[in-house]
């Protein structure tokens, strides 16, 4: 177990499933670790664990920005930031800043989030972890309709966005001076994260039968606390999307260089316009 007495980790998305017992297991590796969720429930989750907790609805960029200026108020430095927070949306919704709701939680929201804490991140020599999943091989980036405006499928837009934080981790490399970055598939993990799918995925999710082919949030957890835990360019390559600790294969999509920084600069108008 590595000694991670000193480092500060701020995971999102980490009053529950795999956030929550990845918090866990790094506090229990001595490192400093704050975790965002929207409802009180946070707070007590964070009490459990031994870490702190912040408030933000990722629905809302105004939340994003209060939650940066509040962790570079607290934190002289970030050694770790976990971009975790995921859901999937059956019918297609606008977020108050006029975005697409499955884009906004799962890729403008946390693309917001390292951008406003990229001075921290960079000072401290950070690694920045996107939870990704398998279901990026459903998604295409489309970047003449990233808000799914012509065509929307609950199941299409999720794995687009998963897709999204496989090409945003290997351009963060790039981008961010000493910055190391990486995305990874927990699995298919027993965790809240349908409950605003359609109604077949809630089933699915909730029946004992569909639990019967998903992982504990500790095991879903594991590679997330790996990369938080060990040392880019020796033990993972930047940019790399692994699964169980190893690296795992994705869409030829996932791996091109100039869809990557196009989105980029694509995200960036999207989110200094909102």
């Amino acid at each position: 177990m590595a000694d991670l007495t000193g480092k500060v980790v701020v995971i999102t998305g980490g009053s529950s499933g795999i956030g929550a017992a990845a918090a866990s297991a790094l506090r229990e590796m001595g490192a400093t670790v704050a975790i965002t969720g929207r409802s009180a429930e946070t707070a007590r989750i964070a009490q459990a664990i031994g870490c702190d907790s912040f408030l933000a609805d990722f629905t809302r960029f105004r939340d994003v920005r209060s939650l940066a200026a509040q962790l570079i108020a607290k934190y002289p430095r970030i050694d770790v930031l976990a971009n975790n927070v995921g859901g999937i949306v059956a019918k297609r919704q606008l977020t108050e800043d006029g975005h697409e709701k499955t884009l906004q939680v799962n890729h403008l929201s946390p693309f917001l989030l390292t951008l406003l804490l990229r001075e921290r991140l960079e000072a401290s020599g950070a690694t920045v972890i996107n939870t990704s999943s398998g279901a990026h091989y459903m998604g295409h980036v489309d970047l003449d309709d990233l808000e799914s405006s012509r065509r929307y499928g609950g199941w299409r837009a999720y794995g687009t966005a998963k897709l999204m934080n496989i090409l945003h981790a290997s351009e963060i490399n790039g981008r961010l001076r000493g910055v190391r970055a990486a995305s990874f598939h927990p699995g298919v993990v027993a965790t809240g994260f349908a409950r605003e799918g359609s109604a077949a995925i809630r089933f699915w999710y909730s029946s004992s039968i569909g639990r019967l082919f998903m992982i504990a949030p500790e095991k879903g957890a594991q590679t997330l606390v790996w990369l938080a835990s060990t040392q880019p360019g020796v033990d993972w390559q930047p940019g790399g999307y692994y699964m169980k600790k190893k690296p795992a294969h994705t869409k030829q999509e996932a791996r091109d260089a100039e869809l990557a920084a196009k989105l980029w600069d694509a995200s960036e108008r999207l989110v200094a316009k909102s």
